[in-house]
């Protein structure tokens, strides 16, 4: 094989996965404007959730403690530092463990850490977060559901959750926490460029049959919905 042969298959394979690169980022722009509607189911909308973004990760948030649910009983108060149990709510997402760990913000994004989330190469984690108080902003959106739209959100959740011998949800021990409000517990299913946190937290909303894109692997997608 000549120097010339194998300098053009580079160039090919580099040209195949440009291309990959560009249909995605086109995807990901034009798709998450086909609307998925909501859908009546004829209850009171009765109950405030909210999505929040923090500019990477998409979080569904809900009431800590109502008469359908207590999150409290499955995320203990005494798994985050602050062990505050006068929190009113709390946000849960579902990413990439290593994304989640090692990468708060875009300005913490490793190249390895990127590799691994977008070609199903790590686990899985949820992030919980606790909360006093939620303002409707550019960032955070209010949602009033029914009680069973409730019910079939708090279920999606739930199933993403890895579980004990015990049924338990399991901590991930680690000092990467955000703040002393939140921790991380392991999840099911794998990350990847196809299936985003933004993609669960917009599945998510689906399942509460609310207004969402068809897909979308940013908040972009989620929240351009909600203007």
């Amino acid at each position: 094989m000549t120097v010339k042969t194998i300098l053009m298959y580079i160039l090919k394979v580099l040209g195949i996965i440009l291309g990959i690169v560009i249909i995605y980022v086109i995807l990901g722009l034009l798709i998450p404007y086909i609307p998925v509607s909501a859908k009546d189911d004829g209850q009171n909308k009765e109950i405030p959730i909210y999505i929040y973004t923090n500019g990477v990760h998409t979080d569904i948030v809900m009431p800590v403690k109502n008469d359908l649910q207590d999150w409290s009983r499955k995320i203990p108060f005494a798994n985050t530092k602050s062990k505050k149990t006068d929190y009113q709510y709390i946000g849960i997402g579902w990413g990439d463990k290593g994304f989640y760990l090692d990468t708060p913000t875009w300005a913490d994004l490793k190249f390895s850490t990127a590799i691994k989330a977008a070609f199903w190469l790590s686990d899985s984690a949820m992030h919980c977060t606790y909360y006093n108080t939620m303002k409707e902003g550019d960032d955070c959106k209010m949602i009033m559901i029914s009680r069973n739209q409730y019910l079939n959100l708090v279920k999606f959740v739930e199933d993403k959750f890895d579980r004990d011998q015990n049924g338990n949800f399991m901590l991930i021990p680690t000092d990467a926490v955000y703040g002393d409000n939140d921790a991380f517990y392991d999840a099911k299913g794998t990350y990847s460029f196809l299936y985003t946190c933004n993609t669960w937290s917009n599945n998510a909303l689906k399942a509460a049959g609310q207004k969402a894109a068809l897909w979308t692997p940013s908040d972009f997608g989620i929240f351009q919905h909600y203007k």
